[in-house]
C-alpha cells in the first residue's frame, strides 16, 4: 500500500479514508494483477483472454516487454509460464535484475528518447526480425513505451527524434498526436513489430496510458494497425507551426517512407491484442472504495484532455453542482501544458495549482490530482492536494499562486505547502486521475 501523506491529508478528518480511495485506484491496475486476470496455463496450453495457444506447436516462446510496467508484467507472465522455456527482451524505465536466464533487460530513456532508447529499440527490431512462423511472441506493452524504445527509419538520427519530441511537448501537442508522428518515423511503431516478425504468432497484453484506449496510440501501437497516414502526421506539424522548426530529415522521411500497415492488413490475422488495464478501471475501483466509506460517488468520464489550466476551471465547476454530501467525483484523462515559464512541475501539478486559484475560499472541498505512474512530468511527485484554503496558506508563506502558475512552477509552490503527493513509482501507468471531494 502506497503512503499518500501530505500536510493536508495528515490533518484532515477524512484524510485516512481518502488515502484508502487513492490506494484502491492504484491497486486495481497493478500490472501483475492485470496479467493474471487475463492469462492462465493448463499443462501445455496457454490461455490469453481465453484464446488457447498450444505451446508444443511453437519452436520458441519469446517475450518482448516495454514500458513503465515491464517488471511487474514480466514477473507475472513468467509465473504463469513457470518451467516452460522462454526468452526475451525487457525495456523498462528503471533497471532491474533479469527475472530469468535468457532475458535481457535494457532500460530506455523517458520522456524524451535517449541513446539507451535507441539501443533498446534496435535490439527489439533485431529480436523480432529473427522470428519465424513457428514462434510465439508475447508482448507486454505499457505506458512510456514510445520513448523507451525507438528505432528510427533509415535517414533519421536519434537527435532528430529528440528534437521533434521536445518541440511537440513544448507546444502542448496531445499524446495521440505525438504518437501519430512516432508511428510514421519508427521501425518498431505503428504495427512495426507485427510487420517485422515474419509471420510469428503474436499476443500483446496492453496496459493503456492513452485516453480512450485506442490500441494504435498506446506505446505508438507496435502490434496494432495504424488508421492514420503520413499526411495526418504532416498535418500535425502544420497545426503547431512546426514545419520549419523540425529537422529536415523528419520531413524527408514523412514524404518518402512506406505507409504503416492498416486495419485491413492480413498480417494482423496472426495478432491478438488484449487490453488488460485502463484509466476507467482505476477510477471505478476508487469510486467503489469511496462508496464503501460512505461517499456519494459520481464518475465524470475518462476522456478529459486539453490545457491543464482550462480543464481545472471546468472540473472546479462541478463543486457548484448540488451533489449530496459527502461526495466523491473522479475524472480521468491526460491534460497538456503549453510551457511559457521555466519552473518545475507536470500537468497534474499545473492542474492542481490552477484549481487552487479557482477554489479559493470554497468551504469543505478538496481536489487531488494523481499521475497513476507516481511521476508527474520530470518530477518525483504524482500530483498535489488542494482545498479552498490552499491559496491563502500560500499567501501566508509569501508565495503567490498566480505568479507560480505563470512560471509553470507548481512543484515549487506545493513543495512549500507540503502538499505534493510523493508516493514513488507505482509500476503502472493508466493516465491521470482527478478526485474531488465535498463534505
Amino acid at each position: 500500500m502506497k503512503k499518500f501523506s501530505t500536510s493536508t491529508l495528515q490533518t484532515h478528518p477524512r484524510g485516512r479514508d481518502i488515502e484508502k480511495i487513492l490506494n484502491a485506484c492504484i491497486e486495481a491496475v497493478e500490472p501483475g494483477n492485470a496479467v493474471h486476470r487475463f492469462v492462465r496455463r493448463e499443462k501445455n496450453i496457454l490461455f490469453i483472454d481465453n484464446q488457447p495457444y498450444h505451446l508444443d506447436e511453437f519452436d520458441n516462446v519469446t517475450v518482448l516487454g516495454f514500458g513503465k510496467a515491464t517488471e511487474a508484467m514480466s514477473l507475472a507472465l513468467l509465473d504463469v509460464l513457470a518451467s516452460y522455456p522462454s526468452r526475451g527482451l525487457l525495456i523498462p524505465k528503471q533497471a532491474f535484475t533479469s527475472p530469468a536466464s535468457g532475458f535481457d533487460v535494457s532500460p530506455g530513456g523517458h520522456p524524451v528518447p535517449t541513446e539507451v532508447s535507441l539501443i533498446a529499440g534496435n535490439k527489439a527490431f533485431d529480436l523480432v526480425s529473427n522470428l519465424t512462423e513457428r514462434d510465439l511472441l508475447i508482448c507486454l506493452i505499457s505506458g512510456g513505451g514510445s520513448a523507451l524504445m525507438t528505432s528510427p527509419h533509415l535517414g533519421l538520427q536519434l537527435e532528430d527524434m529528440q528534437s521533434l519530441t521536445k518541440l511537440l511537448l513544448a507546444c502542448g501537442a496531445r499524446v495521440d498526436e505525438i504518437n501519430t508522428l512516432r508511428r510514421h518515423l519508427d521501425r518498431v511503431k505503428g504495427g512495426g513489430i507485427a510487420k517485422s516478425a515474419n509471420g510469428a504468432r503474436i499476443a500483446s497484453l496492453i496496459l493503456s496510458d492513452v485516453v480512450g484506449n485506442p490500441l494504435e496510440a498506446i506505446a505508438s501501437g507496435p502490434t496494432a494497425p495504424d488508421p492514420t497516414s503520413r499526411e495526418d502526421a504532416l498535418n500535425i506539424l502544420k497545426k503547431y507551426d512546426l514545419l520549419e522548426k523540425v529537422p529536415a530529415a523528419i520531413l524527408q522521411v514523412l514524404e518518402n517512407v512506406a505507409e504503416t500497415p492498416k486495419p485491413n492488413d492480413p498480417l494482423f490475422e496472426r495478432v491478438q491484442n488484449v487490453l488488460v488495464g485502463s484509466n476507467s478501471l482505476a477510477a471505478q475501483a476508487g469510486l467503489q472504495m469511496a462508496k464503501s466509506l460512505g461517499f456519494h460517488t459520481h464518475f465524470l468520464g475518462d476522456t478529459w484532455q486539453g490545457e491543464a489550466c482550462e480543464v481545472a476551471k471546468e472540473l472546479c465547476g462541478y463543486f457548484k453542482r448540488d451533489y449530496e454530501r459527502p461526495f466523491c467525483l473522479i475524472a480521468g484523462g491526460e491534460t497538456t501544458v503549453t510551457i511559457t515559464g521555466n519552473g518545475k512541475g507536470g500537468r497534474n501539478q499545473e492542474l492542481a495549482l490552477a484549481a487552487a486559484i479557482e477554489m479559493n475560499g470554497l468551504q469543505d472541498s478538496m481536489l487531488i490530482t494523481l499521475a497513476t505512474d507516481g511521476e508527474d512530468g520530470p518530477t518525483d511527485a504524482a500530483g498535489a492536494v488542494v482545498t479552498g484554503e490552499t491559496r491563502q496558506r500560500g499567501e501566508s508563506l509569501g508565495v503567490n499562486a498566480q505568479a507560480f502558475l505563470s512560471q509553470n512552477d507548481a512543484y515549487s509552490y506545493f513543495e512549500k505547502l507540503d502538499d505534493l503527493l510523493k508516493i514513488g513509482p507505482t509500476g503502472t501507468n493508466v493516465n491521470d486521475l482527478t478526485l474531488m471531494f465535498g463534505y
